[in-house]
């Protein structure tokens, strides 16, 4: 193996066979088996077709007047099969799911003045007079190694000292972000206010009344019959659910359009106790949110970026542990905050499994699928030793976009699936530039490809989102072009600076006095 740790051709002087396992490179014959896999019924056909054309052309035209005479003996009988043949088509078009297009999205661009760098945390965290040295301390370690850089935005209420986490300041957030990512939907779709059929909005721990829904159509001034939802208490995965909930609704409202918000309140939601694993979101959670708008209209299709592929949600939350691993509570000095627990990552590892196992065989090509089965076969029968296959999803999708919900997170993904750096680039650079902004993140990793040029017609990406309750929500999308990003991108001033070399390291345990949290 030489320096660049390629494989070379090992050529043996001696009569015995050549060692094929050091001389042939085995990706290629990975490579191969897949190509050959995916094209037999291809491959089955291209010798069934050359029989039936080498058999017509030998009918002579007395053939053929034969046949004409044979068919109109059956007159009847052809008449009722291609009745069936007509209904059936009619009731195939009329019943299959109707087709979802994302026509187009927007994220939420903060203002520069509510950045926060690192020694601006750490200061106003000293000053607010609420964190020992310890937490103080603790802090400083996870904003260190927690992948953020020094551009990640803090609601105007935590520019203060002290803070001013008020409702009124709450709802001035959520408008300020909601209300910035419609206004930039709507004008970059050209689409009017009034033509939205469908509402859904996501925010996990902000739920004020009127709902947040409710602030939407009141500023917009959406139509009376609206059908609007809002989803609390769902965590960072609440995007995909959101869009799943659209998706169902389309399906059964005509000619529409449906618009999904996501986003998450941290102006309330800030913990001020000394308890080491509620302090951990402060350090993660950040401004952010997107706007995504969906339509059921066949003539969307032209100028739509996206296709709906497949949507797969895994809920684990009959499980105490998967239960309580994001919990929000109260410490003993009655300060609110969310707390995350030391099972955080296996939990979130078994959730993944389950998903996957649901999702594979909807996306892996056949030659995966027969790898996985064989594999399990000779482990249940042979050798409960053999290691399990790990399908290689990088043959099914092109682009992944992993919920940045921090570092951790991130490498687990990597490592288990076995992509490649330039796969989790857009999930470490959203992290880095804007932070975990909990459900929208994935919209940043995806604006991200779009701005670096990487998204070509026929592109699949692979959208993975983790959240409380436990769940690990999975959705599919098609490109329908070479997709070019929108005006006023999140990224449109800064993709040429990315992607930038952050402090590298596995995942961290950050001991805590009775558990551990992984970060």
């Amino acid at each position: 193996m030489n320096s660049g740790g390629e494989v070379g051709v090992q050529i043996q002087q001696g009569r015995g066979l050549p060692d094929f396992l050091q001389s042939v490179n085995l990706k290629y014959v990975k490579l191969g088996y897949h190509y050959l896999i995916t094209h037999l019924l291809t491959l089955c056909l291209i010798p069934l077709m050359a029989l039936i054309i080498v058999e017509a052309s030998q009918k002579n035209p007395d053939d053929i007047h034969q046949l004409w005479l044979h068919l109109q003996y059956n007159l009847v009988s052809i008449i009722i099969c291609s009745a069936f043949l007509v209904f059936g088509s009619t009731v195939y078009i009329m019943t299959r799911p109707r087709s979802i297009y994302l026509v187009d999205y927007a994220c939420y661009r903060p203002p520069s003045h509510l950045q926060v760098r690192y020694h601006q945390f750490m200061e106003h965290s000293r000053l607010t007079g609420d964190f020992d040295e310890s937490a103080l301390e603790f802090q400083r370690k996870i904003l260190e190694r927690s992948g953020l850089g020094e551009e990640t935005y803090v609601p105007e209420a935590m520019h203060y000292i002290p803070p001013q986490p008020s409702m009124a300041a709450a709802r001035e957030e959520a408008e300020q972000v909601m209300f910035g990512s419609l206004d930039k939907l709507f004008a970059n779709t050209n689409v009017k206010p009034k033509d939205i059929g469908i509402l859904v909005v996501n925010c996990s721990l902000f739920n004020p009344t009127p709902s947040l829904s409710a602030m939407i159509v009141n500023k917009y001034k959406l139509r009376g019959n609206i059908r609007s939802f809002n989803l609390g208490g769902m965590g960072c995965s609440a995007g995909v659910i959101a869009v799943d909930l659209a998706k169902d609704m389309l399906q059964v409202h005509r000619n529409t359009y449906a618009v999904v918000v996501s986003t998450e309140n941290i102006t309330q939601n800030w913990y001020f106790g000394n308890k080491k694993s509620m302090l951990i979101p402060n350090c993660l959670f950040r401004v952010g949110g997107a706007a995504v708008l969906l339509s059921n209209k066949s003539g969307d299709r032209r100028r739509a970026k996206y296709k709906l592929v497949h949507l797969v949600r895994t809920h684990r939350g009959a499980d105490d542990k998967a239960f309580r691993c994001v919990y929000q509570e109260q410490d003993d000095a009655g300060k609110t905050g969310v707390s995350l627990s030391k099972d955080l990552m296996a939990i979130a590892g078994g959730a993944l499994k389950t998903n996957i196992t649901t999702l594979g065989p909807l996306v892996l090509p056949i030659s995966e699928q027969l790898l996985f089965f064989a594999t399990l076969v000779a482990k249940k029968l042979f050798n409960a030793k053999v290691k399990p296959y790990i399908p290689d999803f990088k043959l099914a999708f092109e682009h992944f976009c992993i919920h940045a919900g921090g570092r951790a997170v991130i490498d687990e993904l990597e490592k288990n699936l076995q992509l490649l750096p330039s796969h989790v680039e857009a999930s470490r650079m959203t992290l880095h530039r804007f932070g975990n902004t909990s459900s929208s993140s994935i919209w940043y990793e995806l604006s991200y490809i779009e701005a670096k040029g990487r998204m070509r017609k026929g592109n699949r990406v692979w959208q993975i989102a983790f959240g409380s309750g436990f769940k690990c929500n999975s959705a599919v999308w098609q490109a329908l072009r070479n997709v070019n990003p929108s005006p006023n991108g999140p990224w449109e001033d800064c993709i040429n600076k990315y992607p930038v070399e952050t402090y590298f390291c596995r995942t961290i345990l950050i001991k805590i006095p009775d558990q551990e949290s992984c970060i």
